[in-house]
């Protein structure tokens, strides 16, 4: 396209605006490119199909505004999932000025196949051969002008993860935005002759009905499309008759006259341009790497049929138990500095309800989830590490047969995993299953991943209730977290959706050192999203508690307590005794506020429901609180308890330990667990599979949790 076609951003006086968008593979680097390029923070990862979504960002390069948009993975340009869909559309409605396509140096043949396809639809393309260093361990050498010269683009050679290439990339898609579009020489794949007039047949209708819409190269991409039984684009000229008949003559003569379907003479050819394409510019020495071997010496151990899963389950304890030995100090440190900002708070401030709500509300609130912020990290560094080596790949594939047992596919296994940071991007994740029934199934089960959300309720009611074997309960707890979601799919996919489930091919990508940009770049991202919902959630939830238990004021309560006080004063001298005695004064009158407010009429009101679990009405509260948002429940416990105790987490701790015993702090645990996915989930499933799946997912979920909780206390009650 024309520089001078281009489009513009809000500001017309600034230029130019090029769109140009990525496209390749799954796990061929281009998301890394797109943070790169754009100095973003998209998720990256060393498995297939991270971006599920396009994602743009808008930078400048040589005074040039580049709006970048991150298009899914994918591995064709059909209507099977929603990302080739997305892709596509995008693609075909020619809003980008300039393409990207990705290829994998390494794997240059299977990335070769979506680009014949870039390649019918004749938009201005850039060739970024990616992962070089990876294709030059293995001794592959690339002939990049003859393969420039035979894609009739620019080829250029990049390691995204070091930042190789970047500058001469940009620079080609600058170069390329220049020529006006249409001028270049087109590449057509060269069909069998048959199928060469099929299409041009299916041209000469298609330019009769829009004769003013689609330039050559849309008609003959639509052509092909509809030769190739594309569902969506056979139903968009549903109401061409005369088109729809001659495509379906001329499949079916294809078809009879090849002893092959349409499709596969289609696919053939391509493979064909490819391979004589791939024998040109590839030369291979015969001197395989050091790496590689490696990676087939550690796919030996890790996807052992006996070593591979006490080997997954060594690293899930290991992850678990890491987070909260090592979390524990930093946590400490936090908790200290929220306490000392308290007392500074309480010395600066005039009393009064202003300093009640900075002080009892909002800090309180926000200190108590804000010191779980090191376990955060920490579980997310390790899941970055597992991403980016490969190994959660690994991990899909090694519990795919384990998976099929209950219902699942292994490729639901990422989505699963996501599900532990977030189970909204995770819900998003399962795009990437192709079957509709296997990704119903997987969307409803998400919710009974533990978020990391959750993760700072465990850790305080682990703290308090048990100290000594903190990792093994929260590795229990993660466990039955994975249980619940097997347990779940077993129910709904032999109960209520029956049907087959499909096949799928599972990708294992080589084993990568992982940079440590990437890990901080994961670890940073996480963080930054978790104080963000400190920052707005978290006060706002602990607003509404504080209010809701600080009104009504209840001022007939201030003569009898003041007179208690000041027989307290005359009875006891001047002391610690006197000193501990007017503390519980203070502890009891505000104990008779909380019991009086509007929190303790609304958890008393519901409280009845949870009475068979064990759960009192503050119980109530935090469960009520994490409908809204898993890590109000802390805030909620904080608000709720910190009336008691002035000791900080320490001091919450110990509140808890008096309001309930172990047996209930583990049920609780169980049902915090599993109750019902948050308010932002739910919009997820929403999004994902309509209302009614929505709705069923918080029916479902609560309904197993009260079940389990019940019968978790019943038993516990019986055997203790």
């Amino acid at each position: 396209m024309d520089m001078q076609r281009n489009k513009t951003g809000p500001d017309q006086s600034a230029g130019p605006v090029i769109t140009v968008g990525l496209i390749g593979n799954p796990n061929c680097g281009k998301t890394t490119l797109f943070n790169r390029l754009a100095q973003a923070k998209a998720l990256v990862g060393n498995y297939p199909r991270v971006t599920v979504e396009m994602q743009e960002k808008q930078f400048t390069h040589q005074g040039v505004s580049i709006r970048l948009v991150d298009l899914p993975g994918v591995y064709a340009l059909t209507s099977k999932s929603p990302e080739e869909r997305s892709s596509r559309e995008f693609l075909y409605s020619e809003e980008a000025d300039v393409l990207v396509n990705i290829l994998d140096a390494g794997n240059l043949e299977r990335s070769l196949f979506l680009t014949t396809q870039l390649l019918e639809m004749g938009q201005p393309t850039v060739y970024a051969l990616n992962m070089m260093d990876e294709a030059r361990q293995r001794g592959i050498a690339i002939d990049t002008g003859n393969l420039q010269a035979m894609l009739n683009g620019p080829v250029v050679e990049m390691v995204s993860t070091r930042g190789e290439g970047l500058e001469a990339l940009l620079d080609a898609i600058l170069e390329l935005a220049r020529i006006p579009h249409g001028t270049t020489r087109p590449i057509f794949i060269p069909y069998d002759a048959h199928v060469e007039s099929a299409i041009l047949g299916a041209c000469e209708q298609i330019r009769k009905l829009h004769p003013r819409e689609m330039d050559q190269h849309q008609v003959r991409w639509l052509a092909i499309k509809l030769l190739e039984g594309d569902d969506e684009f056979l139903q968009r000229e549903e109401e061409h008759d005369h088109l729809q008949e001659m495509i379906r003559r001329a499949r079916y003569d294809l078809a009879r006259d090849h002893g092959e379907s349409c499709e596969m003479l289609l696919a053939h050819a391509r493979y064909g341009f490819i391979h004589g394409l791939v024998s040109e510019v590839i030369s291979q020495r015969d001197d395989p790497a050091l790496r590689w071997k490696l990676t087939r010496t550690l796919d030996n151990l890790f996807l052992h049929p006996t070593l591979g899963l006490p080997l997954f389950l060594f690293l899930m304890w290991l992850m678990f138990e890491a987070t909260f030995s090592l979390g524990a100090i930093p946590a400490g440190w936090i908790d200290t500095l929220v306490q000392q900002a308290l007392a500074f708070g309480t010395t600066l401030l005039p009393g009064g309800l202003v300093r009640d709500l900075i002080l009892e509300g909002i800090l309180t609130g926000v200190g108590a989830v804000i010191v779980f912020l090191p376990y955060i990290l920490i579980l997310f560094f390790f899941i970055a590490i597992f991403s980016e080596t490969g190994y959660l790949a690994r991990s899909s594939f090694l519990l795919d047969r384990l998976m099929h047992f209950f219902g699942l596919h292994g490729k639901a296994f990422i989505p699963l995993v996501m599900g532990f940071g977030c189970n909204v991007p995770a819900v998003m994740a399962t795009r990437t299953i192709e079957n509709p029934l296997a990704r119903r199934i997987a969307i409803l089960v998400n919710p009974f991943i533990s978020c990391a959300q959750r993760l700072p309720a465990y850790i305080l009611l682990t703290g308090a209730f048990f100290p000594e074997r903190a990792s093994w309960i929260i590795f229990i707890v993660y466990s039955t977290s994975i249980g619940s979601a097997m347990l779940a799919s077993v129910f709904l996919s032999r109960v209520v959706f029956r049907g087959n489930s499909a096949s799928f091919v599972m990708e294992l990508p080589p084993f990568r050192i992982p940079t440590w940009r990437s890990v901080l770049l994961h670890m940073w991202e996480k963080a930054w999203e978790f104080v963000r919902m400190v920052g707005g959630v978290i006060v706002v939830g602990s607003i509404i508690i504080w209010f809701l238990q600080a009104f009504p004021q209840q001022k007939e309560l201030e003569p009898f307590f003041g007179s208690q006080k000041t027989a307290l004063e005359a009875r006891l001298p001047a002391g610690p005794e006197r000193d501990q005695a007017l503390a519980e004064l203070a502890r009891r009158q505000k104990q008779q506020r909380l019991e009086n407010s509007y929190l303790a009429l609304v958890g008393q009101t519901i409280s009845p429901v949870f009475v068979p679990l064990g759960f009192d009405w503050k119980d109530t509260v935090a469960i009520l609180s994490g409908f809204f948002a898993k890590e109000v429940v802390v805030a909620s416990y904080a608000v709720l308890y910190g009336q008691e105790e002035g000791e900080g987490s320490e001091g919450l701790r110990q509140a808890l330990t008096q309001a309930m015993t172990p047996v209930t702090a583990f049920t609780l645990m169980i049902f915090l667990l599993l109750y019902a996915p948050c308010l932002s989930t739910m919009a997820a499933i929403r999004r994902e599979a309509g209302w009614g799946y929505a709705a069923f997912s918080v029916l479902f979920s609560f309904g197993v949790a009260y079940g389990m909780a019940f019968t978790l206390g019943t038993v516990a009650g019986w055997v203790l």
